[in-house]
């Protein structure tokens, strides 16, 4: 696998923004234009990442979602598509995506989400990988903590669960049905004020270790989201 990023989109515009972020960022990238193409080139390149635009000529997106993991299973995939109603398809693990961005998108974005993903399928956790020791929050996956820096935040599994997906997906605003497909993996009925509860509690035990920041935050009508600071 090389350190490449294989971006899959047919709009040029596009591609070349997401691609000059990515260069300002350290990450080198090739861009295929046509859903045909890629499974070839993946057999002879097999890239770091693939960020795959869902709606494609030739071979769609989905199609090649299914593939790649088939054919690929370490390479992460993210998912770009302006097609909402497909979301909850898209997150669903039969597809194998590790994440999506809908458009319009940020090129930010892109790349938060980019760093996001590479670092857990590297087993690296965190927000940042330059942000100084006793300033940054951390998951231990196996222990199931959470540390604020060299603070214990001392979270139930739930709470961890919730912070684990948001963290996964930095920027990406979950609606309260999406945390709770998360939480409660047996699909048990509660409402989405239990949800806002949990996230109450966890936002108060960031506090009580930050209480100048703002980590995560609620989406008016929406859901919430973890927002790093930059």
């Amino acid at each position: 696998m090389n350190d490449t990023i294989l971006i899959v989109e047919d709009e040029p515009k596009i591609a070349r923004l997401v691609a000059d972020y990515l260069s300002k960022s350290g990450y080198a990238s090739d861009h295929i234009d046509h859903g045909n193409a890629v499974m070839e080139w993946l057999e002879e390149n097999q890239p770091m990442l693939v960020l795959l635009d869902l709606m494609l000529p030739g071979t769609d997106g989905l199609t090649l979602c299914r593939q790649i993991r088939e054919r690929f299973p370490a390479i992460p995939v993210i998912m770009l598509t302006a097609r909402v109603e497909e979301v909850d398809r898209l997150l669903g693990l039969e597809l194998g995506a590790d994440d999506y961005i809908c458009k319009p998108f940020s090129p930010r974005e892109v790349v938060a989400r980019v760093k996001a993903v590479l670092r857990r399928s590297h087993g690296i956790t965190g927000t940042d990988e330059a942000t100084p020791e006793g300033d940054h929050l951390t998951l231990d996956e196996d222990g199931w903590r959470a540390m604020a820096g060299s603070e214990d935040l001392n979270l139930t599994a739930v709470e961890f669960q919730l912070l684990k997906v948001m963290m996964h997906s930095p920027g990406r605003i979950f609606s309260r049905d999406q945390l709770m497909d998360h939480m409660y993996r047996d699909h048990r009925i509660v409402s989405e004020r239990t949800v806002d509860s949990h996230v109450k509690k966890l936002r108060r035990k960031i506090a009580d270790v930050w209480p100048e920041r703002d980590i995560i935050r609620s989406v008016y009508g929406v859901g919430y989201k973890y927002q790093p600071e930059e």
